[in-house]
């Protein structure tokens, strides 16, 4: 299983969130430096365009990531394909590839932010016809050099090349996606690698659509190799049980009862976040102990997974505490889960 990190850029660091966005870009390469350092496989960068995060430019920041790691897929997580242009979807991601000499990676998605869509011109409306569309000509884009295509949404494309192509000789295409039916079966029927986005509840309850998935990817054809399914879920890791939960969960709190007033849910609870970080909640925080055996747990709840990312910049943590966490995925958390595999 692969272990890695979503970021979604936060500016908010710092006693008081006044560290500047300078000062917030630096650290965030510094991480991803760090855990390329140590052995993480996935680093994550999403895509927001709210004052809060500095994502908005996703392949920029994975490509200034690229100059200081060696190892380190890098991926975005996600792009919101339906208020992007996907020819410069692929040029960047084909730019990052060379750049990083092959680690370049896309999850693609149609975004939980909405915000993209009226900034991009884009109708709400359209939210699935959009994705529908921008992804089929992604994906030719991505599987040839010449183009021909025509759609709704964007003017057609008729025997044209798209440059640069990638190192890879196919750049690898995710689907994120959070608890659409539909959307597990457009994944499976494409054979497109799954990242599921569980961020509330129990993780376990994600099997039926996950089963869906893998239905349609083998009625449509495809292998169980090719239909691999990825688990993205906030969670933090310290040196104990207490710290984990100390260090996170006034954050955690705060942030949450923050976007519930803007989405309808009530405020959060210290009881209820007891109940997340349980055997089956979705939280996955505590020791580098608990957090392997959370996610092995996970992973045979969901028949398997190739691939798990902390959501960990979103609960108001330190630089200093986010670098922790990070040594201590690549040091114990990863080398506990080879070893139970």
């Amino acid at each position: 299983m692969e272990i890695g990190i979503d970021s979604f850029a936060s500016a908010m660091y710092g006693d008081n969130n006044t560290l500047s966005s300078v000062d917030a870009m630096e650290q965030l390469l510094q991480r991803i430096e760090l855990a390329d350092q140590v052995g993480l496989d996935i680093f994550g960068i999403g895509e927001h365009h709210k004052k809060e995060f500095l994502d908005s430019a996703t392949a920029v920041i994975l490509a200034a990531a690229a100059a200081k790691t060696s190892n380190i897929r890098l991926s975005s997580a996600v792009s919101v394909l339906s208020a992007a242009d996907p020819v410069r979807v692929y040029q960047s991601f084909a730019t990052l590839d060379l750049i990083s000499k092959g680690r370049a990676e896309i999850v693609v998605g149609r975004g939980s932010s909405i915000e993209a869509y009226p900034l991009f011109g884009f109708n709400l409306n359209d939210y699935d016809q959009l994705f529908k569309e921008k992804l089929e000509l992604l994906l030719q884009i991505r599987d040839n050099e010449f183009v021909t295509w025509s759609g709704k949404f964007r003017p057609a494309l008729n025997n044209l090349p798209v440059y640069p192509r990638a190192l890879q000789e196919k750049l690898p295409i995710w689907l994120g996606v959070g608890g659409t039916p539909e959307s597990f079966v457009r994944a499976g029927t494409l054979g497109l690698p799954l990242m599921v986005a569980v961020i509330g509840g129990q993780t376990h309850r994600f099997r039926p659509l996950i089963d869906l998935y893998r239905e349609a990817g083998k009625a449509a054809g495809f292998t169980a190799k090719e239909l691999k399914v990825g688990l993205h879920s906030p969670g933090y890791i310290g040196s104990t049980n207490e710290k984990a939960i100390a260090d996170y969960y006034p954050g955690y709190a705060e942030l949450w009862t923050k976007l519930g007033k803007e989405r309808g849910w009530p405020p959060v609870t210290k009881a209820q976040f007891d109940s997340l970080i349980d055997e089956k909640g979705v939280l996955v925080v505590g020791n580098p102990e608990q957090v392997a055996e959370k996610i092995l747990r996970h992973s045979e709840s969901l028949g398997g997974v190739s691939r798990f990312t902390f959501q960990m910049d979103n609960a108001g943590l330190t630089h200093s505490q986010l670098m922790n966490a990070i040594e201590l995925i690549g040091t114990k958390v990863i080398p506990l889960i080879r070893k139970a595999e």
